[in-house]
């Protein structure tokens, strides 16, 4: 009973938001190690087409060898070949997947980029971008590595805007959707791998700042009826998903869904699948983070609606076909 209240609070809630204007955004990933970003991307482009957000971007926090492919790769899939991708040519972490879809993919599907050096560096992207965008308009929505945004914040003015990193963040971005942490305190992924970049963000970031935490996307795994789908042929989303679950015991029952419960909520908003607390993160060196409760511009998320609920709206989003 409890679960058909909150579907049907869902549906309300997109059918109000769905009349709204697109909502721009920046998708920053580091497309692997994890296979939640493809869940993610796949999220991404659903809702774009939904007409809920405006993809401005999608950008690597990762440079390992073929990243801006598999990002062509992707976009193209959902007919949008053209989105600008962006990839650190310098900073950052060259990690990537242990399952090998990312190779598979670049096999597999044709892409014009071959090399990450034919595409700009992330934070020319993002400075280009922002710098043409209305002032408080936009939303990124981050769910790898805090690199691009530690080396965005300290850039400098160039031909794209007379404005500092940090000040122009200021004048541009809406808020800041985050899949970062654990809550209340401990060590995840995405901030400890560039510990440092973590700190620098987050405690200088002049936005909101939404956090979805380790606990959140660990309680809802997805995948499974995506690769059981017999009617879902030559598709780049299913193939990752199909490679990767056999490939750990533990996603038997279908993969966990961090990356993808910062795009629900970037494009549809928290309620009434989240409440969302203030207070402020607090990052150490080892990328160990906290939580003060109380005053700050971070929000960090807390289930309200049962896992099961939020399992099948992100399902019904990775199995979207693109729009022909």
């Amino acid at each position: 009973m409890m679960k058909k209240i909150f579907l049907l609070f869902a549906l309300a809630a997109c059918s109000l938001r769905g009349a709204a204007q697109a909502q721009p955004v920046i998708f920053d990933s580091d497309m692997g190690p994890d296979y939640d970003d493809v869940g993610a991307i796949a999220m991404l482009h659903a809702y774009a087409d939904s007409g809920y957000i405006d993809i401005l971007a999608t950008v690597a926090s990762t440079r390992y060898p073929g990243v801006a492919g598999v990002f062509e790769i992707l976009n193209t899939y959902f007919n949008r070949p053209q989105l600008p991708i962006g990839v650190p040519h310098t900073s950052g972490l060259e990690l990537r997947d242990r399952q090998h879809w990312s190779d598979s993919l670049l096999a597999q599907y044709p892409h014009r980029i071959q090399n990450n050096k034919e595409v700009p560096e992330a934070v020319a992207v993002y400075r280009k971008l922002l710098a043409a965008q209305p002032d408080t308009s936009v939303v990124i929505i981050t769910v790898g590595f805090l690199t691009n945004l530690a080396d965005l914040l300290r850039s400098g003015p160039d031909q794209y805007s007379k404005l500092d990193g940090a000040t122009l963040v200021r004048s541009k971005v809406k808020k800041l959707v985050s899949m970062a942490g654990i809550f209340p305190k401990g060590k995840e992924f995405n901030v400890e791998k560039d510990a440092a970049a973590s700190q620098y963000v987050f405690s200088r970031w002049p936005t909101d700042v939404v956090l979805s935490g380790f606990e959140i996307g660990k309680e809802i795994k997805v995948g499974v009826p995506l690769v059981r789908n017999v009617q879902i042929r030559n598709s780049p989303v299913k193939d990752v998903f199909r490679i990767a679950i056999p490939m750990d015991p533990q996603d038997s029952a279908g993969r966990m869904s961090w990356d993808e419960t910062a795009v629900l909520v970037a494009a549809k908003g928290a309620a009434p699948w989240y409440r969302l607390e203030r207070g402020t993160m607090t990052v150490a060196a080892d990328g160990s983070n906290g939580w003060q409760e109380g005053s700050g511009k971070h929000f960090k998320m807390v289930a309200v609606a049962p896992p099961k609920v939020v399992e099948q709206l992100i399902e019904k989003a990775i199995t979207h076909q693109p729009v022909k």
